[in-house]
């Protein structure tokens, strides 16, 4: 699919959204490990709900999107709450993020294997990436119904093997799979390097 119809997919789900966006579990339960001030990357944003949770806790934000409409809307919603974030129309495919410019990356429910060494890269020293999608294993219809757009067991591992494993959860159909985390695998990874800590 080229990249006119790609936009074209993504804008009209997101003009058939109903529902208020909401922020990545890994980012909401590990806010606790961001640094108090730097850059931050919202990769294949959507509708911005991490951007704007990330711009809440004094991050100079990015969020960038193949879809205009989430664009347009996260600048509209940035601008009314005062809050620094910078909505661009971006292709990550082609136009990746540069090196070392990031201190913090989220991506949730995107899946994207050949971009993740850039990723890496994107990170200053010290810095994180958050990462949440859909796993194979799964109890429910939730996500991608190709498997290539869903990960397979403890993929997120291997992709960002390069990187200090911070914080890993995934938990397949183990025990009762009506509670905890299902469908889907969280990690948080920290590229070597010095940063300071909150006081």
């Amino acid at each position: 699919m080229d990249f006119v119809n790609i936009k074209t997919k993504w804008n009209d789900r997101y003009r058939a959204a109903t529902s208020e966006p909401q922020a990545s579990r890994v980012l909401k339960e590990n806010l606790h490990l961001l640094p108090d001030q730097g850059r931050a990357l919202d990769l294949a944003c959507g509708l911005g709900a991490n951007a704007l949770l990330l711009a809440a806790q004094g991050l100079e934000v990015e969020a960038w999107d193949i879809a205009d409409v989430p664009v347009s809307a996260l600048q509209d919603i940035a601008l009314k709450r005062q809050l620094s974030i910078q909505a661009e129309l971006r292709d990550v495919e082609t136009h990746p993020p540069e090196p070392e410019t990031f201190d913090v990356i989220v991506a949730s429910y995107f899946l994207d294997r050949n971009i993740i060494p850039a990723m890496i890269d994107a990170l200053k020293p010290g810095g994180l990436i958050y990462y949440q999608t859909f796993t194979r294993q799964r109890v429910s219809d939730r996500g991608p119904r190709r498997a290539e757009f869903r990960l397979a067991d403890q993929e997120l591992l291997h992709l960002f093997s390069g990187l200090q494993l911070v914080f890993y959860r995934e938990e397949a159909r183990i025990g009762d799979v009506h509670k905890g985390v299902t469908d889907e695998a969280m990690f948080i990874g920290r590229k070597k390097g010095v940063r300071g800590t909150r006081e």
